[in-house]
Order: C-alpha cells, then sequence, then structure tokens
C-alpha cells in the first residue's frame, strides 16, 4: 500500500530533494565568485551576513550565499 503511495504522491525524499532543490543550484552558481576569493574576503564575509541579518533580511535571504562560502572555506582546508 505505501509503494502506490509513493507512486501517485513521491516520497518524502523526493519531496525534499525538489524543495531544496532551488537552493542548490543558487549555491553552485555562486561558485566561481566565491571560488575568487581570498581567505580575507572569505572570513570578512561572516561580518557582511551578521551585518544583513541586523539590518533585516532573513536567514533564508542569505542562506545560498553563506552555503557557498561555507563550501569554498571547507574545500580550501579539507581539499
Amino acid at each position: 500500500m505505501k509503494n502506490f503511495f509513493e507512486k501517485i504522491f513521491g516520497s518524502y525524499s523526493e519531496k525534499e530533494i525538489k524543495r531544496l532543490q532551488p537552493t542548490v543550484d543558487k549555491v553552485l552558481s555562486l561558485e566561481k565568485t566565491i571560488e575568487g576569493f581570498t581567505d580575507s574576503q572569505l572570513k570578512d564575509k561572516t561580518l557582511e551576513f551578521r551585518q544583513r541579518l541586523s539590518n533585516g533580511e532573513s536567514k533564508d535571504d542569505i542562506l545560498p550565499e553563506a552555503f557557498a562560502v561555507v563550501r569554498e572555506a571547507a574545500w580550501r582546508v579539507l581539499g
């Protein structure tokens, strides 16, 4: 019975992937820009994000850019 409903409505995982895909696409679209930043510029983005949040932007507004920065920083540190 479960498979029947999953075929019609999709699984929870499929729904989550579909919901998150636009954010993932935004993160990936920032890759070339962010990878050109110096280490200092990456570090400064944290302060920029805090400022933007205090100016009223939501976490959802900065999320793709923040993930792109974290992704690049992790790549540099972890390889």
